[in-house]
């Protein structure tokens, strides 16, 4: 016979007024356990009285908990609701853990209240034990059904941030670490985002050593011991998200030497065969940027004169030799040499930190007939730039504010800047021997501030026109966008699009390492 109102009520007050003997009425409690089984006033009462004076009766512990967990599956989201609340009231001594994954199991909910309702439980548990807690949502993430593994690592990823220095105790930091890289032996592409963005943001790993740690996760999970199927979009998916993880962890003193190794012995040699994993994405500029952004920081790299043939040589794949004249000294082809300025930037610039290591590579490592070819294509290249600079700085002569904002004088604030690097580092090139001096930014980056520096008087090249500095500065694009300067005949393109690749869906396929479908795992509820 089901338990009434009255008799929760009435078992209730037993249990508040016995005070020190309340261990002698195990019976009152056992009959506020049976309010589960009555209708949904008795079970509300009872998903309130339940955690009440659960500690007093130990040995009815499974069995509260047990009870309380059946209201949690109820099918009145209401019920469902106020026992969640309630959960963290159970959450004791070795009872931390239980709890923690029975929560974990309950973010599956599609009810968003209720989503909310576990979220608020959970941050509630973690103040009490965050090991504990931490324990149980990692065990879900290992063992549980895939949307309770999706949402479990969103959940670290999103909230960890968020919790006091005083949970989030070196301890507790370190055991994240340990338990995300179990994690990390078969994660899908977006898992792995979610979960590189949880422990990059642990502060026991903003050190030196803990940058290189980060960086050795990253290359293990890169695959960079076996050669790049260009062929095969998952590879190439794998690689460029696991070297945009690695740029934000680069330093003078945590090198990228074996991205940018890897990309100069089996990226670049097939990077006009690379098969696009995304959708209107240029891969090979998007190449191209990510080992521009590397190179600053490689350090002593093994074969370094090879790489840098390597590098030199799809420079001038993409640095055009001037047209051939006629007699009458015009040009025999009908349209000039197509001048590709992205990419060259890129390039360039790789080059140009790499060069650093092996000055005398263009003058004793090229021979002489590579090298005065090269030449006549950097002096065709850079005459043509000139060209594109002075109708830049016509174009934007006296605009400031607004005007520089409109999405045409954007794309020609980008271009200046790019051509304008090209130019200082072509000049760099030309020097006998070669120099590997000058410093620039990439377009795409932001301009660094120096620090407290003396204000200097710019140079007609770095103004670009004669505005403001500052305003030129300011149209410049997010470090994100994906723009492209390669103006046909002289026109500048208005089709340049902005690709956030960061956010682009996660790995497709099945593959070895578990870059696609993870390896099967038990399934069900664990309760």
């Amino acid at each position: 016979m089901a338990v009434t109102i009255e008799e929760l009520y009435r078992n209730y007050g037993i249990l508040a007024d016995a005070k020190e003997n309340l261990s002698q009425h195990k019976d009152a409690y056992q009959a506020i356990l049976d309010g589960v089984k009555g209708g949904p006033k008795e079970k509300r009462l009872a998903a309130q009285f339940i955690p009440k004076f659960f500690s007093s009766f130990p040995e009815l512990a499974d069995a509260a908990i047990n009870a309380q967990l059946d209201l949690c599956e109820d099918e009145d989201v209401s019920i469902r609701r106020q026992a969640i609340k309630e959960l963290p009231r159970f959450a004791t001594g070795e009872n931390i853990f239980r709890v923690a994954d029975i929560l974990t199991q309950l973010l599956q909910t599609d009810d968003t209240a209720e989503f909310n309702q576990v979220n608020t439980a959970l941050i509630s548990i973690f103040k009490m034990d965050a090991k504990g807690t931490l324990g149980g949502l990692f065990s879900q993430i290992l063992q549980g059904e895939d949307i309770v593994r999706e949402r479990a690592i969103k959940f670290l990823s999103t909230k960890l941030k968020t919790l006091p220095e005083d949970v989030m105790t070196k301890e507790v930091e370190d055991y994240v670490f340990a338990e995300t890289k179990k994690v990390m032996e078969d994660v899908t592409g977006e898992e792995f985002v979610l979960l590189m963005r949880v422990v990059s943001g642990l502060r026991v790993l903003q050190s030196v050593n803990g940058r290189q740690q980060l960086v050795e996760l990253v290359v293990e999970q890169a695959d960079l011991e076996q050669a790049l199927n260009p062929a095969d979009p998952d590879a190439v998916d794998r690689l460029l998200q696991c070297t945009r993880q690695a740029l934000p962890l680069f330093s003078k003193n945590v090198h990228s030497t074996r991205f940018v190794t890897y990309f100069c012995e089996h990226v670049l040699p097939n990077l006009s065969t690379l098969t696009c994993p995304v959708a209107e994405l240029d891969i090979q500029l998007e190449v191209l940027k990510l080992l521009a952004e590397m190179s600053p920081f490689c350090g002593d790299m093994e074969k370094l004169e090879a790489n840098l043939s390597t590098l030199f040589t799809k420079l001038v794949e993409f640095m055009p030799l001037p047209p051939e004249e006629v007699e009458n000294g015009e040009n025999s082809a009908s349209e000039e040499p197509k001048l590709q300025f992205s990419y060259v930037e890129c390039l360039l610039f790789s080059f140009h930190q790499l060069g650093k290591k092996l000055p005398d590579f263009l003058v004793d490592k090229v021979d002489a007939e590579r090298l005065k070819d090269f030449k006549i294509r950097l002096q065709y290249f850079a005459r043509g730039l000139q060209v594109y600079i002075r109708q830049l700085r016509v174009a934007l002569q006296g605009k400031t504010g607004d005007a520089l904002k409109t999405e045409e004088n954007k794309i020609k604030v980008v271009a200046l800047k790019i051509t304008n690097n090209i130019n200082v580092l072509i000049k760099d090139l030309f020097h006998n021997p070669p120099s590997y001096k000058s410093t620039v930014t990439l377009s795409w980056k932001p301009v660094q501030k120096p620090e407290a520096a003396a204000p200097k008087r710019p140079s007609g090249e770095e103004m670009g026109s004669g505005a403001n500095t500052k305003k030129q500065i300011m149209p410049l694009p997010r470090r994100d966008a994906r723009q492209i300067y390669n103006p046909p005949s002289g026109k500048y393109s208005a089709s340049i699009g902005n690709f956030n690749y960061e956010q682009r869906g996660g790995f497709r396929g099945g593959r070895g390492r578990g870059w696609g479908m993870r390896g099967n795992r038990s399934r069900g509820r664990i309760y």
